[in-house]
């Protein structure tokens, strides 16, 4: 994946502060971060207080608004690995961060399992899933063909070897599983009109930026095959408001909410929303 082109500079500014250039990956069309931090540097940039999915934490009413939104969520997430009515009903959620998605299928007669790098985060969730979550490792030794669903929320962007990743998926999941990605996406409206401020680019915790055409040309390129899309509503408001702190320093509610707001209605028209997430099918 060494064949780019220059596209942007953006600023680290949850942790280092240092400067990340965007690059066009000509055989897929999406941008990567470069440089890309070591594995062994990497979780210095996941240090900080204010990675809200590694912890519980209600500090303020920016992470109440985080914790509603999720909560809301959570219930359409269930609703949507609920709609393929498997008959095992056995789900895999890699980066699962604090285990909430996983205590809620789990207490819908899911049989879950979980991936989360993060210790502290993995320790959390242990205590909702009865130990249902593993270091990353265990992703190499889990039972082929044995999930029904394997889902990825906001995790596939931080993950390197993309090519390696999606094959190990293929493998994990059962010939007629579902494969669900939710991704950023820098072709929406709130992208474009935040540039280098837009807080889903969160360099370098997020080593590629998607756009539907890369995303399909990747699953392609492992035998496989978007059925659907479906946009994630709330992380247009969600993005707009990081980006506008970002941009000038301060929350501006009003302005984020407007921003948010106007992403949502482009969206459907041109159907790129904030985020979309991918659902995914061997061919």
């Amino acid at each position: 994946m060494s064949n780019t082109s220059k596209v942007l500079k953006v600023k680290d500014h949850s942790v280092s502060g240092e400067e990340f250039q965007l690059v066009e990956n000509s055989e897929y069309g999406f941008l990567e971060t470069i440089p890309k931090p070591s594995e062994e540097k990497l979780p210095e940039y996941y240090q900080s207080e204010d990675y809200i999915s590694h912890t519980d934490a209600k500090r303020n009413l920016f992470e109440k608004a985080y914790h509603l939104v999720r909560s809301v969520s959570l219930k359409s997430k269930l609703n949507l690995i609920n709609s393929f009515s498997p008959k095992g009903k056995t789900l895999l959620d890699v980066g699962c961060g604090t285990g909430d998605f996983l205590q809620v299928a789990q207490n819908n007669n899911w049989k879950v399992f979980g991936i989360e790098p993060n210790k502290q985060a993995r320790q959390i969730a242990n205590q909702k899933t009865h130990n249902a979550v593993f270091e990353t490792e265990q992703l190499l030794k889990f039972e082929k063909h044995g999930y029904d669903v394997i889902t990825l929320w906001h995790v596939f962007e931080h993950l390197p070897n993309l090519e390696e990743q999606v094959s190990v998926f293929k493998k994990l999941l059962k010939p007629d599983g579902t494969l669900i990605i939710a991704v950023p996406n820098h072709k929406s409206y709130d992208a474009k009109h935040y540039k280098q401020f837009w807080a889903a680019y969160d360099v370098p915790r997020h080593l590629w930026h998607f756009n539907k055409s890369s995303v399909f040309k990747l699953m392609e390129k492992q035998n496989m095959q978007v059925k659907k899309m479906k946009p994630m509503w709330f992380d247009a408001f969600y993005v707009s408001l990081l980006s506008e702190r970002y941009k000038s320093g301060k929350m501006n509610l009003i302005k984020g909410f407007c921003i948010g707001l106007l992403s949502n209605l482009k969206t459907l028209f041109n159907k790129e929303a904030s985020s979309l997430i991918y659902i995914i099918k061997n061919r």
